[in-house]
C-alpha cells in the first residue's frame, strides 16, 4: 500500500467505536470512509470519535466528507468527536466552523473520557 493511501480502520475503546483514519483525505477516501462510519455506527452508538492522529494530508473534498459524516451523526442523533488534529487542520475547523458542531480534543485519551463521562444532571 502506498504510503499516502487512505485507510480507515473501526475499533472499540471503552465501549466509543473510534475511527482510525490513516493518509490522505480526500475523493478517494469517500468509499472507504463511509463504509467505516457504517459499520461504527451499526449498533447505534451515543457517539463516534474520528481520529486525525495518523493524517497525512486533508483537502477540501476532505473536509466535505466529514461534513457528510456530521451530518448523518446529527440525523441519528449521534455526537461526533474528533482527536488528533494538527495544529493546521485545527485551524482549518475553526474557520470552516466544524469546530462549532463537534467536540475536538487534543488527544484520543480526553475524548474517550469526554465520550464516557456521565453526562450532567441540569
Amino acid at each position: 500500500m502506498p504510503e499516502n493511501e487512505f485507510r480507515a480502520r473501526v475499533r472499540q475503546e471503552h465501549g466509543v467505536p473510534v475511527i482510525d483514519l490513516t493518509g490522505e483525505v480526500n475523493s478517494a477516501a469517500e468509499a472507504s470512509l463511509n463504509a467505516a462510519f457504517t459499520e461504527a455506527t451499526r449498533n447505534s452508538p451515543g457517539t463516534v470519535l474520528l481520529n486525525f492522529a495518523p493524517v497525512t494530508y486533508m483537502n477540501s473534498t476532505g473536509i466535505a466528507l466529514v461534513v457528510a459524516l456530521l451530518a448523518q451523526a446529527r440525523k441519528a442523533r449521534m455526537q461526533l468527536l474528533v482527536c488528533g488534529l494538527s495544529e493546521h487542520y485545527r485551524h482549518i475547523f475553526n474557520i470552516t466552523r466544524l469546530a462549532d458542531f463537534m467536540n475536538i480534543h487534543e488527544d484520543e485519551a480526553s475524548a474517550i473520557t469526554a465520550a464516557t463521562a456521565p453526562a450532567a444532571e441540569s
